[in-house]
């Protein structure tokens, strides 16, 4: 069978974050609720002119970059924070990385499950069609309301994949395990800005549907827990997982593993979300490019066993084999740059950020500029969202390939 998986990935998240510590002080709160708690220090802030469209465009800028555009014969976008009931979000990303014409688009919708969903739509594409590849994208904003129980698990992210044959960093595995139940542990209708959940119903529903996920998974593979090397989870919070793998250790009769062994097994792959927070349906491939970034061991060949749940609820269990020269794919100085660059908010402007409201009565208004990577939101005119480009980029020869100027084209591009 021909090897389908991810070509390369990278990651983007807001140039802003908080301390949970600030947090726990304005609430009067114990940081410790927080950090142990949690298992969660920081969380990013996306500011004005940061949505999930300019996030996923910073993130397939990035995942692009030695790509040629013209493969790309798809792109996916998942969220679960639509910026439009009709218009898929992909639609401006598409035209903000100059994809080409034949190129189609759609987005998809279930919690946090929806980039799985993408993933696995994708994979029979690309074993009868190996000269193309699939743009996935996930990108959320993941929003619960000042002074809530939702607060401190804030967060907000993308990651990009190119999907192809032959894949340069990790290829998935055929078997599967997948459960489907309706239930109500987290939704949001059309008329909140912010999402309604039952943490408690929700994080035993995350626990009951691995159980599940993972019996079927290892029935059809007859694969078990000691033929994974690392393990990456669905991160509302890390402080879950670690629960998760707990659980999984004891079920399989592995409790008398050493601690520090089980840790290292989901330790690299929770740290990116310990500094971005949730961000929803890319949170599980964040944890993939973390892994993949900060494991000081050489992976290439090591199983990596993944466990992605959405509310409402779809779960589902499935592994992957990182590849042979998986490492000269990655972008981690990307990553870390964007992590070293970021500005800490102080408790006001963290309000200020969060209270900020967009015009809903078709007005124009400009947005203010804050730092939002390569592309921004920079105006809403007649109920239309604008964006452009932020300035000058070193552009690849594959990159914004249209021969035609585009609105969200800044000068000098084109």
């Amino acid at each position: 069978m021909v090897k389908v998986g991810i070509d390369t990935l990278a990651i983007y998240s807001s140039h802003y974050v908080f301390e949970l510590a600030a947090l726990a002080r304005a609430r009067g709160m114990d940081p410790d609720k927080y950090h142990v708690g949690l298992g969660q220090r920081t969380m990013s802030v996306p500011p004005p002119g940061e949505d999930i469209v300019t996030m996923a465009a910073n993130a397939g800028w990035q995942a692009l970059q030695d790509i040629d555009v013209n493969e790309i014969e798809m792109l996916l976008f998942a969220t679960e924070s639509g910026i439009d009931q009709s218009k898929a979000a992909g639609i401006y990303v598409h035209e903000l990385l100059g994809l080409p014409p034949r190129c189609r688009v759609v987005e998809l919708k279930q919690a946090c499950y929806g980039a799985t969903a993408a993933l696995q739509l994708s994979l029979p594409f690309l074993r009868e069609n190996t000269d193309k590849k699939i743009l996935l994208i996930a990108s959320d904003n993941a929003r619960y309301g000042l002074n809530t129980p939702g607060e401190s698990s804030q967060g907000c992210g993308a990651v990009a994949m190119v999907l192809s044959a032959f894949p340069r960093v990790l290829a998935f595995e055929s078997e599967y395990g997948l459960v489907t139940e309706n239930v109500m542990d987290f939704w949001r209708p059309n008329y909140l800005r912010e999402a309604l959940v039952e943490g408690k119903y929700s994080s035993k529903l995350y626990l009951s549907m691995f159980e599940k996920t993972w019996a079927q998974y290892t029935a059809l593979s007859g694969r078990g827990f000691v033929d994974h090397a690392y393990y990456c989870y669905h991160t509302p919070v890390p402080r879950l997982v670690e629960k998760a793998h707990q659980s999984l250790v004891r079920q399989t009769g592995f409790g008398h593993l050493p601690a520090e062994v089980l840790k290292q097994q989901i330790d690299f792959s929770l740290e990116y979300g310990r500094r971005i927070g949730n961000s929803y349906t890319a949170s599980l491939y964040v944890g993939l490019a973390s892994l993949l970034d900060l494991a000081p061991e050489n992976l290439a060949n090591k199983r990596v066993g993944f466990y992605s749940y959405g509310s409402g609820c779809v779960a589902e269990y499935f592994s992957g084999i990182i590849q042979r020269d998986y490492q000269k794919a990655l972008h981690t100085a990307f990553h870390q740059q964007g992590f070293t660059a970021r500005k800490y908010l102080d408790y006001d402007e963290y309000v200020e950020f969060y209270s900020f409201q967009y015009a809903e009565d078709g007005s124009l208004q400009e947005i203010p500029a804050h730092e939002t990577g390569l592309f921004r939101l920079v105006k809403l005119d007649q109920h239309k969202r604008i964006y452009e480009k932020t300035g000058l980029h070193l552009v690849a020869s594959s990159d914004l390939s249209s021969t035609e100027p585009h609105a969200v084209k800044a000068k000098g591009l084109i």
